[in-house]
């Protein structure tokens, strides 16, 4: 069985995390997307909220757990049996940061490999950050995250 760990802060989930889930479903028998728990770092939607949101949108597709976790990715894929980490690449810098975090990985995790999936023209200036500036900035951001996901952020 192939499983995958997507992990990541999502605050808030977006329409480019959405497009890289729904490229990655035919790919993988299982994806968890795995909330990391920051306590010290306040955000938009707190961590419930945010696996709440997520779960509403996956509430059709068994495929696809939320779940929260701490400490290294490598860790929670083996207590998930995943052996695949996803992650999406927006552009160069991202690779760069990416690439470095998979060799570490593969140093700690052989067994656990890392797929990229570059972002798909027209979403690779989405993040999380930007999204959320333009929340506090009370901007329109219904363009940036699933309906779903916006109706837990009002």
């Amino acid at each position: 069985m192939k499983i995958a760990v997507f992990p990541g802060s999502f605050d808030p989930y977006t329409i480019a995390h959405h497009d890289l889930i729904e490229r990655a479903l035919p790919l993988f028998d299982k994806i968890y997307i795995a909330i990391g728990v920051n306590s010290s770092k306040v955000g938009l939607m707190d961590t419930d909220s945010r696996k709440e949101a997520i779960t509403a949108l996956y509430q059709e597709v068994p495929q696809v757990e939320v779940s929260f976790y701490t400490g290294l990715t490598v860790d929670f894929c083996r207590s998930v049996g995943a052996n695949f980490i996803l992650r999406g690449i927006r552009n160069g810098a991202d690779l760069d940061y990416e690439n470095i975090i998979a060799q570490n990985n593969l140093i700690l995790a052989p067994d656990i490999e890392t797929y990229f999936l570059v972002s798909r023209s027209g979403k690779a200036h989405i993040s999380s950050t930007i999204v959320r500036d333009i929340w506090k900035n009370k901007g329109d951001i219904s363009h940036l995250v699933p309906e779903a996901i916006l109706d837990f952020i009002k």
